[in-house]
């Protein structure tokens, strides 16, 4: 599901292994993680040429009861027409014409803060969580690694608790901000998935998700992911993800893989 897969994935999870507790159990004290992962897209976005995106995210998160604070700094490497954008972690390349370059170099930084549980079933089977994202405009807009404006989001999450599946929802919108020569629309985006508890250390499933394209005239952005997830040792956890994508707004492929640890 690409960058915003890997970031909805640390929700989906922190939730289906905290909200499944009863609120005394939430940890008393913070917590602190690290992960670190890499992502490959390629797709030609409508365009002549293939976008290939290697994206390299390092994210801290802070969990103070239940609340998580999260912050992410990309490495990327973009093989693309001249000219062309990435649109940060939420968006989709915005297509340049002429030659095939390659740039590389810190993307766009995002700040996320996550509030668990606001809303919970009586009987502990569902939960609300509720988040918010910035992303700044750090990324090198003169080799098109960014559009070097803010954007700003909000979303739901809603989790319903089975024995060993959990079904996960996500709605949200994004403000978008315009880089010089473009007009870029706000965008309502929307996922629907579920996990799976194959085993108490493994976790498998899969996601579709839609969002409304920012540019008019081209195709709203579709892709279907799978993933599975397993805990190393008492306070590690291995990622990896495959995705595809249908219409011209959606990468044609991707996959990554990500390792996090708690301190």
């Amino acid at each position: 599901m690409s960058r915003r897969y890997a970031s909805r994935l640390h929700v989906a999870m922190s939730a289906i292994l905290g909200l499944a507790l009863p609120a005394t159990a939430w940890p008393a004290e913070p917590r602190f993680s690290v992960a670190v992962g890499t992502e490959y897209t390629t797709g030609d976005y409508g365009g002549e040429q293939s976008v290939d995106e290697t994206h390299v995210p390092v994210t801290a998160v802070l969990d103070i009861g239940r609340a998580s604070f999260r912050l992410t700094v990309p490495y990327l490497n973009v093989r693309a027409p001249e000219l062309t954008y990435i649109d940060g972690p939420d968006g989709q390349p915005i297509v340049g014409e002429g030659p095939v370059v390659t740039n590389d170099g810190i993307g766009d930084v995002q700040a996320v803060v996550t509030l668990y549980d606001v809303i919970s079933g009586d009987d502990g089977g569902s939960a609300l969580d509720l988040t918010g994202k910035i992303k700044f405009g750090t990324a090198d807009v003169d080799t098109g690694l960014g559009t070097g404006e803010q954007d700003y989001s909000l979303q739901a999450d809603m989790f319903h608790f089975f024995s060993r599946f959990t079904a996960m929802g996500t709605l949200g919108y994004s403000l978008r901000g315009d880089p010089e020569g473009y007009d870029l629309d706000d965008t309502l985006y929307a996922s629907l998935g579920g996990s799976y508890a194959a085993t108490n250390r493994v976790q498998l499933g899969g996601f579709f998700d839609f969002r409304e394209a920012s540019i008019q005239g081209v195709d709203d952005i579709q892709e279907l992911s799978g993933w599975v997830a397993t805990r190393v040792g008492d306070r590690g956890r291995i990622d990896f993800y495959v995705l595809a994508g249908f219409g011209d707004s959606s990468p044609d492929w991707g996959a990554g893989v990500s390792y996090g640890a708690s301190f």
